[in-house]
This record gives C-alpha cells, sequence and structure tokens, in this order.
C-alpha cells in the first residue's frame, strides 16, 4: 500500500495526522468532482431552453437560476469530499473565529459523507431503469438520450467513490 506524506495535514499545534493519507485516496478524492462535472456541462444547455433534441422547453424565467444553481451546487458539494483527505476535513481553519484550530470529530465528516448510500441507491435505482427500459426511458432524441445515460453512469460513480473515501477518512481518524 502507497502512502503520501502531506505537509498540509501537520502543523506545529496539532502535529501530523495519525496516519497519512493514502496514494488511493488521494485519487479518489480527485476523482469524486471529476465524474459529477460532466453531467453539469450536459445539463447547462437547458438553462438555455434547448431539450437536448426533443421538444424545446417552456421558457421560464427560472431555468438559468435553477441549472446553474444546481450544476454549482453538485459541483461544490463533489470538491468537499477533498475535506476528507485534507487537513481542513480534521482540524477547523484558524481564520475560523472562536473555532479555529480546533479538532473537528470524526463523525461531523462521516455522517454527512455517508450521504453517499443515498447516491449509491439512487445509481442503482437509475441502472435498474436503464437495464430495463434502455434509451426508451429518456425523453431527448437519438443521440442525446445516449450521451444522457452516459453522463448519468458517470455521476452514479460518485456515491460509491464518496463511501469508500470516507472508509479511509474513518480508518485514518479512528483512535
Amino acid at each position: 500500500m502507497t502512502t503520501t506524506r502531506h505537509p498540509h495535514l501537520e502543523t506545529e499545534a496539532t502535529g501530523p495526522a495519525q496516519h497519512s493519507v493514502p496514494a488511493w485516496a488521494e485519487r479518489v478524492a480527485h476523482a469524486i468532482p471529476l465524474v459529477v462535472l460532466p453531467v453539469g456541462i450536459w445539463r447547462l444547455p437547458f438553462a438555455l431552453g434547448y431539450g437536448m433534441g426533443g421538444e424545446p422547453l417552456p421558457p421560464a424565467w427560472y431555468n438559468a437560476p435553477y441549472v446553474f444553481g444546481l450544476t454549482t451546487l453538485t459541483e461544490i458539494l463533489a470538491l468537499l469530499s477533498f475535506g476528507l483527505v485534507r487537513r481542513w476535513g480534521e482540524v477547523v481553519p484558524h481564520w475560523v473565529p472562536r473555532l479555529g484550530g480546533r479538532r473537528i470529530p470524526p463523525a461531523a465528516a462521516i455522517i454527512p459523507a455517508l450521504g453517499g448510500l443515498v447516491f449509491t441507491a439512487l445509481g442503482i435505482d437509475w441502472l435498474y431503469e436503464a437495464a430495463t427500459a434502455g434509451t426508451a426511458a429518456w425523453p431527448y432524441d437519438e443521440g442525446w438520450d445516449v450521451l444522457a445515460m452516459a453522463m448519468s453512469g458517470l455521476l452514479n460513480l460518485w456515491g460509491p467513490l464518496l463511501l469508500v473515501l470516507t472508509y479511509a477518512y474513518y480508518r485514518r481518524r479512528r483512535t
């Protein structure tokens, strides 16, 4: 097992983390935002009312803010997975008033990260739907439906990757 020594996990006040971050966990943390990004980019034409080859979406004032907001929110949530391999997932940054420098209880990161179970369950449901209905389940023209399945398939990796990363965080932080 290869581990990577990260200087960002050490300070004079708290010392090094209990265990080094495994190199594979670092790679998984980098993979999570990358599997979320394609579906975010794929959804951007909806903001402009383009229905991906199907019927155009009705023009609505909330389409653009909703789509851009959803895309931004999902990418921010995906980027939070870096907290499971970085120092700021173990100790509150010093710039935070009153809490800076305090150790973060592992459960404060583990419990929200178990949201990966929800993503995994949704992914299993999606796989079942894709296997039984195929592209007929998608409301897009031929070609766009295949792209939709590919992008959604990538997004379905988010849950399992987050669960694996959470387990690595738990193993590293347990006493």
